[in-house]
């Protein structure tokens, strides 16, 4: 079974300022090169319905990454019969954390001197791809039982105005 979280929430801090809104989506895909795609599409359909269009930079980096993410999910992290968990959150206005928790813990990335991949190997080029487009990523167990989960997050520039 498939579950949808979504949710947007405004928060306060104690003060009289009311923080940015909270933008949540969270779902559980089958480990198979189709949930891979799918979820890549959900990830670039909610950042459009969060105001981030299909052919922005900040759409089309966070669809990339996702897409790479799952991708190494249904490939490296497949447990028969379990699926995997993706879910996307923006951490501050503008950026955003792209999660992928899959159920097999010993087959963890490899996160550093990922600049060595053989030239000549057919695989292992996502992660520098991931780790080229995000503005930090990582891995870290899974919490709640066994697995992985392999985060990035990304965001759009601040806008700077022109200087003179």
């Amino acid at each position: 079974m498939h579950h949808t979280h979504t949710h947007t929430q405004t928060h306060t801090t104690g003060g009289p300022q009311p923080t940015a809104p909270t933008h949540h989506f969270a779902m559980r895909f089958t480990s198979t090169p189709r949930g891979a795609r799918l979820a890549r599409r959900l990830v670039s359909h909610r950042l459009d319905a969060w105001g981030h269009p299909y052919a922005s930079p900040l759409n089309e980096t966070l669809t990339l990454i996702t897409a790479e993410l799952t991708a190494n999910a249904v490939h490296h992290g497949h447990v028969p019969g379990r699926d995997f968990h993706l879910s996307l959150t923006r951490t501050a206005p503008g950026t955003y954390r792209v999660e992928v928790t899959d159920t097999r813990g010993e087959r963890l990335p490899q996160t550093t001197a990922l600049s060595e991949a053989d030239p000549d190997d057919e695989t292992g080029r996502g992660l520098l791809l991931v780790a080229a487009l995000a503005d930090d990523w990582g891995c870290e167990p899974r919490p709640d039982g066994p697995g992985k989960t392999v985060w990035a997050t990304a965001g759009s520039p601040p806008h700077r105005p022109p200087t003179a």
